[in-house]
């Protein structure tokens, strides 16, 4: 493990791990930690050396000296490029690969925009990013979104009985409600998902772009979803799919928690 200094940032915190000798630079989903992706051991830990970074307000990275104002108001798209170039200053400039699942697919769609000519694989696990979720976008973009979700934050009981009321009426299934309530039950676990998402909020890809380079760089692209993911499903990432010459595409009997020992053993009997 270690940390990446990005000035102007804060401390970013990286975990290292996996049999494999390929560096692949990896990006988890909200609640987790840049650990997350160890139970894929027989499967991608097996040829990739893993650097897995925690998101700000995760794990031990650190925003340092941002305001709230700053924080809310988001960090500038540009700053993504830090991360690799910090990385070459420990590890050495060379090629690499990028993972993401859920929203920190985001991250590593960006860093396919900037350094596609050096980039071997993109693997992406139920991926935010490659179409817009109407509710995310909706709580970070839209002045009554945001005003909204600044209250329900800063409240004790508006949170979870939003929760509720969303599953009851069907919006959110089992699963998600599981997810969302356990990250919303104490006030700084709300805080940190109120920061979390406004920090990521202009971490937007240029999937036309990005599509673009990957048929360009012949980049390997994975993508892995959930059939009965009801976050962000294959069927809203089509057209990013279709726009790729040669994806690998995969749909598992799974939900959006994805990164489980299940997925290791479903990649594992792939068809070599």
């Amino acid at each position: 493990m270690g940390f990446l200094d990005i000035a102007g940032l804060g401390k970013a915190h990286y975990h290292e791990y996996g049999s494999g000798s390929k560096p692949l630079l990896a990006f988890h989903g909200y609640g987790m930690t840049g650990r997350q992706f160890h139970v894929l051991q027989n499967s991608i830990l097996k040829e990739y050396h893993v650097y897995g970074f925690d998101h700000f307000f995760h794990g031990e990275s650190k925003v340092e000296g941002w305001s709230e104002a700053q924080i809310v108001a988001g960090m500038p798209k540009a700053m993504v490029k830090a991360y690799v170039e910090e990385w070459f200053k420990a590890h050495g400039r060379q090629r690499f690969s990028v993972m993401g699942y859920s929203i920190g697919a985001n991250i590593a769609l960006i860093l396919l925009e900037e350094y596609a000519d050096l980039i071997d694989e993109v693997i992406l696990m139920a991926p935010d990013g490659l179409s817009v979720y109407k509710g995310f976008h909706f709580l970070t973009h839209q002045p009554v979104g945001r005003r909204f979700f600044k209250t329900v934050t800063k409240s004790k009981w508006l949170a979870p009985g939003l929760m509720k009321s969303l599953k009851k009426v069907g919006f959110i299934d089992e699963s998600l409600f599981n997810i969302a309530y356990n990250e919303i039950d104490t006030e700084q676990k709300r805080l940190d998902v109120y920061y979390t998402l406004n920090l990521i909020r202009l971490l937007k890809p240029d999937t036309v772009k990005i599509a673009q380079l990957i048929n360009q760089h012949h980049i390997k692209c994975r993508l892995i979803f959930g059939k009965s993911d009801n976050l962000f499903p294959k069927s809203a990432a089509m057209p990013f799919v279709n726009s790729l010459d040669n994806p690998d595409v995969h749909e598992v009997a799974l939900g959006h928690w994805l990164v489980v020992k299940e997925l290791d053993e479903y990649l594992v009997n792939l068809p070599r």
